[in-house]
C-alpha cells in the first residue's frame, strides 16, 4: 500500500514505524477465529494470499492446516518478526505492496484471505484495495474475508480500524464479484463479538 495511516515521523512508511514502535494493537497473537473456523469447514485449494499479514498469525495457522499460503506486508519489520515468530514457515512471508504487487504475484492466487488489512486503511483507499486484491486473483478466484462491520467506532477512537457498513461492503465489490457466502460468525476475538462479518466473494471479471 502506498498511502498509510497517520504515524509519527520516521521511516516514511508509517506501517513500518508502527511495527518498530510495537504499536500493533490489532495483533492478538494467534489466527482469526472466524477465519480458521471457515477453513475447517471449507478446506481451501490452490494458492492463497494473505495481504497485510503482519506478524504472520493467520499465515502460520493456514500453513499448518496444509494451505499453500503466502503472506505479504508493506512493513519490513512485520515480515522480519513473522519469520522470527514462525521460523518453520519463514519462507511464506515477503515484503510487498498490495497496491503494486510484484509481477510474479499478479493473477497468481486462487484465494485472498482478508483479515484486518482493509480495516487498517482510510476509507478513501478502499477502491485501491479492491483493485489490488483483484490484481492478485485468478479469474474465478475467491476472497474469503473477515470484515470489520460496525459503523460506530469505540468512544474516543477515530481509527484505525476503520469499520465499514454492510452497504459499503456491498458497493465495494458490486462490480466484478459475486457473493457466495455471508454471515456473522459465532466465534471472535474478545471485544469483536458481533462486529465482524465473514463474506466470501468470487471474482467474475476476467480482466
Amino acid at each position: 500500500m502506498n498511502e498509510k495511516p497517520d504515524a509519527a515521523a520516521g521511516t516514511g512508511n508509517p506501517w513500518e514505524d508502527r511495527y518498530r514502535a510495537g504499536d500493533v494493537f490489532w495483533d492478538r497473537g494467534h489466527a482469526s477465529p472466524p477465519l480458521m473456523q471457515y477453513v475447517a469447514r471449507h478446506p481451501l485449494s490452490g494458492r492463497v494470499l494473505v495481504p497485510g499479514c503482519g506478524r504472520g498469525n493467520d499465515v502460520a495457522a493456514l500453513a499448518k492446516a496444509g494451505v499453500d499460503v503466502l503472506g505479504v506486508d508493506i512493513a519490513p519489520t512485520a515480515i522480519r518478526e513473522a519469520r522470527e515468530r514462525y521460523p518453520d514457515v519463514a519462507d511464506r512471508f515477503v515484503t510487498g505492496d498490495l497496491f503494486d504487487l510484484a509481477p510474479a504475484l499478479r493473477g497468481a492466487f486462487d484465494v485472498v484471505m482478508e483479515h484486518t488489512c482493509l480495516s487498517g486503511m482510510e476509507p478513501a483507499l478502499r477502491e485501491k484495495y479492491r483493485r489490488g486484491v483483484e490484481s492478485a486473483l485468478k479469474p474465478g478466484g475467491l476472497i474469503v474475508g473477515v470484515w470489520f462491520i460496525n459503523p460506530a467506532l469505540d468512544p474516543g477512537s477515530s481509527g484505525p480500524p476503520y469499520p465499514l457498513s454492510v452497504p459499503d461492503l456491498d458497493a465495494l465489490f458490486a462490480d466484478g464479484f459475486e457473493v457466495l457466502d455471508d454471515y456473522v460468525p459465532d466465534v471472535a476475538f474478545e471485544g469483536r463479538e458481533g462486529r465482524e462479518r465473514l463474506r466470501v466473494l468470487r471474482r467474475t471479471r476476467s480482466s
